[in-house]
């Protein structure tokens, strides 16, 4: 799994291999079981990054009416971004939960910060990833907002085909922003259109 973050250092810095596993041995990663909740909403926000090398971690939020909303779903090679520290006293607008049992590399401020000051080129691999998952996430919304509920469901085929078996069809529904029921329909009539 450590494979996983030299290669990041490898495609986005110019580290050597000494730097890559002394980085690799100081990270904390931890196992964390189905259903074990990373944040509530409702809690104090809590200043920690994530990045997935095994699992599925779901964020979701309770509506006014009470209504779950599945907000993203984040799988193995995905950063759970930092929540911003100027809202650290604030309580946290949404939940993260692991969707599977996961193992996570787990981040924190102060730890980060040492991190850079010792290897500054470790800083600008975390800014580039993060640019292209900023990115990545505002073409996902753009085309969600313009998109027809069949027409997100065929995105997910298309870009995420993992999270059809791997999530529970209602979170999928409520990601994709329609029922369960509704979610069945387009999904029965893709397959009989061959799709």
């Amino acid at each position: 799994m450590i494979d996983i973050l030299k290669k990041y250092m490898s495609d986005f810095t110019s580290m050597s291999e000494d730097e890559q596993q002394a980085i690799s041995e100081s990270l904390q990663i931890k196992e964390y079981k189905k259903g074990k909740y990373l944040l509530r909403q409702g809690d104090f926000s809590t200043i920690k990054c994530y990045f997935v090398l095994m699992g599925c971690v779901r964020q979701f939020f309770i509506d006014e009416l009470g209504k779950e909303v599945t907000s993203n779903f984040f799988t193995e090679e995905q950063a759970i971004p930092i929540i911003n520290e100027k809202t650290q006293d604030e309580l946290s607008k949404y939940s993260l939960v692991c969707v599977e049992d996961c193992i996570l590399v787990v981040g924190d401020v102060t730890s980060e910060n040492t991190m850079f000051n010792k290897y500054p080129q470790l800083e600008m691999m975390i800014r580039k990833m993060m640019e292209i998952n900023l990115g990545e996430m505002q073409d996902q919304l753009g085309e969600f907002i313009s998109s027809s509920p069949e027409e997100r469901y065929k995105t997910v085929l298309r870009q995420r085909p993992q999270l059809i078996d791997r999530v529970p069809q209602h979170q999928l529904a409520s990601y994709l922003g329609i029922t369960p029921e509704s979610l069945s329909r387009i999904k029965k009539r893709i397959k009989n259109s061959n799709y």
